[in-house]
């Protein structure tokens, strides 16, 4: 059995990552901050070893004959921003590639790929325009934060490691995501428009974006980036009246920006950005989607 070594193993995605890596008999390791919760959320996995990612490298053991390294973890983005929350979303995830690839850069055993999470957010906002993984980055905060992300994730290359970094969209999903956002105001019959409702939603269903990490891992001609978003992206008012269809709700009841603003401070920037961004070498690369409409995910995570 191939080792593959799973950091953010307890996450939305991660623990998605694991059921799935196991059902095709990998054996799967994990490094957590917290091994009792690990223990707890991932009974399965192979081993469990403790990894603090912002200081530490990783464990000997834990590198010890692995395949691959799939390296998810990071500081959720949601919640109100401030300036320590912006330091803990930047150092979990740039600092944490680089004591990964240092722990690399000193196993005796490295592995032959690794599938480095990164986001869309690389783009920045793009307007009306279409975006693929070979569109400019942006300067905003996250665009920045990504763009130190990749780089050091890019620099397991120089280690003679294959590395694909899976830059992903709005992740539906139930039990986290933008799901977990958005759900509770359309239950209610409150859900509406975000903002103008034109920005563009570049949107994955959780088992797409498990999918694309799987076949990254097991497909030896794909390097660099890959976009993890549907084929399909949609505007916001496309995607409240989609949604509300499914729920069997009304979506009437707009959220003006000044209010998001109010509620969320700069994150709010972040919700109303429209991103309008394309899987081209995703889908050149022979994956094949599982949900590639808005309506079908909705039905199949609602239903």
């Amino acid at each position: 059995m191939k080792k593959v070594l799973v950091t953010g193993g307890t996450g939305f995605i991660g623990r998605r990552v694991c059921d799935a890596l196991q059902t095709k008999d990998y054996a799967v390791n994990v490094v957590s901050r917290d091994t009792e919760r690990a223990k707890t959320k991932l009974q399965s996995v192979d081993g469990i070893y403790a990894w603090n990612p912002e200081t530490e490298q990783l464990p000997a053991e834990a590198t010890s004959d692995i395949h691959a390294v799939i390296h998810l973890a990071g500081e959720t983005i949601a919640g109100r921003w401030n300036a320590k929350k912006k330091q803990r979303i930047r150092d979990s995830r740039v600092l944490s590639t680089q004591n990964l690839v240092s722990s690399l850069a000193s196993s005796e055993s490295k592995p032959k790929v690794l599938v480095c999470a990164s986001a869309i957010g690389l783009y920045g906002a793009t307007g009306d325009d279409s975006f693929t993984e070979e569109s400019a980055t942006g300067t905003d905060f996250l665009a920045e934060v990504c763009q130190e992300w990749e780089t050091e994730g890019h620099k397991a290359s120089e280690l003679g490691i294959r590395v694909v970094h899976v830059r992903i969209g709005l992740v539906l999903g139930m039990g986290g995501g933008l799901l977990e956002q958005v759900l509770p105001p359309f239950k209610m019959g409150a859900g509406g428009k975000l903002g103008t409702g034109k920005q563009w939603m570049s949107w994955i269903h959780i088992d797409d974006v498990v999918g694309i990490i799987t076949h990254s891992l097991e497909n030896d001609e794909i390097q660099g980036a890959l976009n993890a978003t549907a084929p399909n992206p949609i505007r916001n008012i496309e995607f409240t009246k989609t949604l509300g269809s499914v729920l069997r709700k009304p979506a009437i009841l707009p959220v003006p920006t000044f209010a998001l603003h109010m509620l969320m401070g700069e994150f709010a920037e972040f919700v109303t950005l429209s991103q309008n961004v394309l899987p081209a070498k995703t889908e050149a690369s022979g994956y094949e989607y599982q949900y590639s409409t808005l309506e079908t995910a909705l039905e199949d995570l609602l239903k």
